[in-house]
C-alpha cells in the first residue's frame, strides 16, 4: 500500500479531491435545484432524480468543457510558443527532450509499443494528449448543449414559452455566456501561472524552476 501511494499519490490526491468536490456540488446544487422549484410550486425531488436532470448535467459538463479546452489549448500552445524566463516554457534555442526524433527509440524495447510500431500508429500516438484532451473538451461541449437545453426548457415551459431542443439552446446568447465565462477564466488563470513562474517559485514543485534560478531562465533545466 505505501508503495502504490508513493508511486501514485497525485493521482489520487487529485482525483480524491475531484470525488469530493463533486459530492459537495451534487449536495449544494440539489438544495439550491429544490429552493428553486419549491417558489415556482413543485415538489422537491430527491438525489437520483436530481442526478439526471438537466441542472445537474448543465452545470456538470460547463466546467469540464472550460477545462479540457484549457489544457487541450495549453498543450499544443507550449508545443509551438516560448515565454522567456517562465517554468512552463520549452527553452528559447536549441532542443529540448520532448521534441526529440521518436523513431528514433524504434528499437528501444522500453518504448511505447506505437513507437516501436512506426508508421500511422505512431503519427496518432505523438498527438495523442491533445487529441484525448480536445475530444474531451468535444464531449463534454455536447454534454454542457444537452442539458442546458433541458434546464432551459424547463424554464421556458414555466413562462408560457415552447421547449427548446439542444441545437436549438446552441444558438442562444445564455449557451454562448455560459461557456466564454468559463472560457476566459480558465485562458486567464494558466496566462498568469506562465508569467508568475518567471519571478516567483515554489520548491519542490516541478511546476516552478529551481529557487535559486535566473529570472531570465527559460523552462526547469
Amino acid at each position: 500500500m505505501h508503495r502504490i501511494l508513493r508511486e501514485n499519490g497525485l493521482s489520487i490526491a487529485l482525483f480524491g479531491l475531484f470525488l469530493a468536490s463533486l459530492l459537495g456540488q451534487v449536495v449544494m446544487g440539489r438544495v439550491e435545484y429544490n429552493d428553486d422549484r419549491e417558489q415556482h410550486g413543485r415538489p422537491g425531488v430527491g438525489y437520483a432524480e436530481y442526478l439526471t436532470s438537466g441542472h445537474f448535467e448543465e452545470a456538470v459538463f460547463e466546467n469540464w468543457e472550460s477545462e479540457f479546452l484549457q489544457m487541450g489549448a495549453y498543450v499544443l500552445l507550449t508545443a509551438v510558443l516560448r515565454q522567456r524566463g517562465s517554468a512552463e516554457s520549452k527553452g528559447l534555442d536549441g532542443d529540448d527532450p520532448v521534441d526529440a526524433d521518436p523513431t528514433l527509440a524504434r528499437e528501444d524495447p522500453a518504448a511505447p509499443w506505437p513507437v516501436r510500431q512506426g508508421g500511422l500508429a505512431l503519427q496518432v500516438y505523438r498527438s495523442s494528449l491533445g487529441i484525448a484532451l480536445f475530444l474531451l473538451f468535444a464531449l463534454s461541449f455536447l454534454m454542457h448543449a444537452n442539458g442546458g437545453a433541458r434546464a432551459y426548457s424547463v424554464e421556458q415551459v414555466e413562462h408560457g414559452e415552447a421547449a427548446v431542443s439542444t441545437i436549438e439552446y446552441l444558438g442562444t446568447a445564455r449557451f454562448w455566456f455560459e461557456s466564454f465565462q468559463n472560457w476566459q477564466s480558465e485562458f486567464f488563470s494558466i496566462g498568469v501561472v506562465v508569467v508568475l513562474s518567471i519571478f516567483l517559485r515554489q520548491q519542490g514543485s516541478p511546476e516552478s524552476k529551481p529557487v535559486a534560478s535566473p529570472h531570465r531562465q527559460t523552462g526547469q533545466a
